[in-house]
């Protein structure tokens, strides 16, 4: 924790974090269909609880956009009260990881794989947020959002799309400001305008509701465990995870390279995930991960210690408690509007044009994880580009190829690469091409994999060249 030297730093990023956080915290439970109270104590928790742990120093843990997809369609599924279930049982194996060192494992995922799942995610947010921009209720899938967004132009609530496209052009006006101003987070200049806007017009547009703290906490009983006998909810927490834990460790390694300080420890901060998320499951609230945009603050801010990730979650439960009503003035455009700005971030045209230059097959993949997430759910599409990302890298890993040298009157072909069933019917076409009418003998040494289809199709084709008795197996060298 500081000492004297760094108290001040770390106090002023403290303000600066929950300030970016608030906005966030709340417009991420309005879009995964809980009270907007339960954000704001999932990023409490984040801070009073992960925020004391030694994983990583200065990254900063809360609900975050990456996680509303999975959230929304849970609580659809299972109902409210069985989220605190899901989370609780999302956070204890995420400790399990952490404590079996399974942190570093992570950073052999596919970036290819990360990319489109934050894409997709960024493509669902955005085809939601649009209906909550116009007032409109929104029909229940991707596919049938991205629909009906012509009878959405038709039904919209005008006044609200302007209170929301005002705080979209805010946001991104805000980066083109000067530093001085821009220390005050440009999400919460942007809620503040549209929501001074709508009370100077008088304009009747749906706003956040608010129940209080105290009663939109609601832990568990324990007959909501229930839900873990359905091996759908065994899949959504699996899936919440393992996106909150590839997103934390990701987050980290983009921190580290933004200071100077003490780099992540993967398997700590997996832990102190898995805790912050157990808590929040005790409450019945969002499940938390680290979030780059909270984390980028903080460390642009000045914070020198987590004291700072701590102090903010201090500042947050002090809003919850002291004024809890004016949440109830924001209109739910605005926070549609920042979401919709955050779903746009999401998407990663430029990696996949620059990708597309140098590694196709990661384009490739990055595109078809992205719309299997917006066609399915997040994960299935996950699970599908994972496949991808593995088939990929077996195809493109299992070269083989022959090379011929006559040995007296015999041809000896000598099979060289890695022999796997992908590359199976190339080889095989090659070996067929051999010149008929002379003795072929295979010589398998420079092989550095060959797996059993090739080996008994090999043999197989030995066997049909050269039918002598004796020359089965013997014949493959």
């Amino acid at each position: 924790m500081p000492g004297a030297g760094t108290f001040r730093e770390d106090f002023g990023a403290s303000v600066v974090v929950a300030l970016v956080a608030l906005p966030l915290c709340v417009g991420v439970a309005v879009a995964s269909g809980v009270p907007a109270e339960l954000g704001i104590v999932t990023g409490v928790v984040g801070g009073l609880v992960t925020g004391w742990f030694r994983g990583s120093s200065l990254q900063v843990s809360g609900p975050a956009a990456g996680l509303t997809v999975l959230v929304y369609e849970a609580v659809s599924t299972y109902g409210l009260p069985a989220l605190g279930v899901l989370v609780l049982a999302a956070g204890v194996l995420q400790a399990g990881m952490g404590v079996l060192r399974l942190g570093r494992w992570f950073r052999a995922i596919s970036l290819a794989v990360v990319h489109g799942m934050l894409a997709g995610i960024g493509l669902v947010l955005i085809a939601g947020q649009l209906y909550a921009l116009g007032g409109v209720a929104a029909p229940g899938h991707t596919l049938a959002k991205l629909g009906g967004v012509h009878d959405l132009v038709a039904r919209a609530d005008w006044a609200a799309v302007g209170l929301g496209a005002g705080t979209v052009a805010l946001l991104v006006a805000w980066r083109r400001m000067p530093a001085r101003i821009r220390i005050v987070p440009g999400a919460l200049v942007a809620v503040v305008a549209a929501t001074a806007v709508a009370a100077l017009l008088g304009l009747s547009v749906d706003r956040v509701r608010v129940t209080g703290v105290l009663e939109a906490v609601a832990p568990p009983s324990w007959g909501d465990f229930g839900v873990l006998a359905s091996f759908g909810a065994v899949g959504t927490v699996v899936a919440l995870a393992l996106i909150a834990s590839a997103e934390t460790l990701f987050s980290a390694a983009a921190v580290d390279r933004m200071h100077d300080g003490p780099r992540t420890e993967y398997d700590r901060e997996l832990i102190a995930q898995g805790v912050g998320n157990g808590v929040c499951g005790l409450l019945g609230a969002l499940p938390m991960t680290a979030v780059i945009v909270r984390s980028a603050a903080n460390v642009e801010a000045g914070a020198r210690t987590r004291a700072s990730r701590v102090m903010h979650g201090g500042w947050l439960l002090l809003f919850a408690v002291a004024v809890p009503r004016v949440l109830e003035l924001v209109p739910l455009a605005a926070l549609a509007g920042v979401l919709l700005h955050a779903g746009w971030k999401l998407l990663p045209a430029r990696a996949v044009a620059a990708l597309w230059k140098t590694h196709r097959g990661e384009a490739v993949v990055l595109v078809a994880t992205a719309g299997a997430v917006v066609a399915t759910n997040l994960f299935e599409g996950v699970l599908l580009g994972l496949g991808l990302a593995v088939a990929k890298a077996a195809w493109e890993t299992s070269h083989v190829h022959l090379e011929e040298v006559w040995e007296g009157g015999e041809l000896c072909v000598r099979v060289v690469g890695n022999a796997s069933f992908l590359r199976l019917p190339k080889l095989l076409d090659a070996l067929d091409a051999l010149p008929h009418g002379k003795p072929v003998r295979l010589d398998l040494t420079g092989l550095r994999h060959l797996d059993h289809a090739c080996l008994t199709a090999l043999e197989g084709w030995q066997r049909r060249r050269d039918p002598l008795p004796g020359r089965g197996r013997e014949g493959v060298g």
